[in-house]
């Protein structure tokens, strides 16, 4: 289970594919929200249950809902990668129910002591990719991560080509791909635009590079149309594509450059 962010999310899909590649004979639930089941289409033995946050699964009546609607699919053992309070009571109901359980530890207290002001320990964090592992092996699995695999890159259908430049011409997407996600949610992770707009400039000057700007939202989509212009190898794709087709795209790229967002875990994802 694992509910969000975006980026958090995207970061439990390459062990998700380790695992059902390394214990074939298992079978996963992912209970996620339905905007992210593209994640993890294609992963076999896996199935997508989408948490129904508005309505079915509102509130604590709807997470006893949730818990019953899960028991239905008579899961063994429950795995919380989010470890937040909605997780803990359906994790807990599993546990009363005599089901193993496990859960992420997220290192709240190592992150502070790396980060607090003063006395910072210089400690490397242990990724969250080996975190999510070692929640199965709590459950007494084994995953091997040191080989990760990923999807084929998708085959970029005639219409997302048509929607990238808003007509009925296909454009050359040969050359180099480049994705650039200039925006992150806390404005201290954002580099700054004018900087990032030499960037663009300079990547530009080379006619065989195709470079993408992602973001999302009105005020996003204009600053990305800012940055475009001038330069026609500079293509916004924000707001013109489905979420399904902008993962296809991400897919092809060569190189996403990318602040800390979830645009980065999902290249990360898909192997880019």
């Amino acid at each position: 289970m694992r509910l969000s962010a975006m980026g958090d999310v995207a970061m439990t899909v390459p062990v998700l594919r380790a695992f059902v590649i390394q214990n074939p004979e298992v079978k996963i639930t992912v209970i996620s929200r339905p905007f992210f089941k593209p994640f993890f289409e294609g992963i076999p033995n896996l199935s997508f249950f989408a948490f129904d946050e508005k309505n079915r699964h509102k509130g604590f009546i709807g997470l006893l809902r949730l818990f019953q609607d899960l028991k239905a699919l008579h899961i063994d053992a429950f795995a919380d990668l989010h470890n937040v309070l909605r997780s803990k009571v359906v994790r807990t109901l599993f546990a009363l129910s005599g089901k193993k359980t496990a859960f992420v530890d997220k290192a709240r207290a190592e992150k502070a002591a790396l980060t607090r002001a003063e006395n910072k320990n210089f400690k490397p964090l242990t990724t969250m990719f080996e975190r999510h592992a070692n929640v199965f092996e709590q459950l007494g699995f084994t995953i091997d991560l040191s080989n990760p695999t990923f999807p084929e890159k998708a085959v970029l259908s005639n219409d997302i080509l048509k929607r990238l430049v808003g007509n009925e011409k296909i454009p050359d997407f040969s050359g180099i791909k480049i994705g650039i996600a200039p925006f992150a949610q806390y404005d201290s992770k954002v580099y700054p635009l004018d900087l990032m707009q030499e960037v663009v400039n300079k990547l530009a000057e080379k006619k065989g590079n195709k470079i993408l700007l992602f973001g999302g939202g009105k005020k996003e989509i204009e600053l990305l149309d800012s940055l475009s212009k001038n330069n026609e190898n500079v293509m916004v794709v924000a707001g013109k594509l489905q979420f399904k087709q902008e993962l296809q795209l991400i897919s092809n790229l060569d190189v996403m450059l990318s602040m800390d967002s979830g645009n980065a875990h999902i290249a990360a994802m898909l192997g880019v």
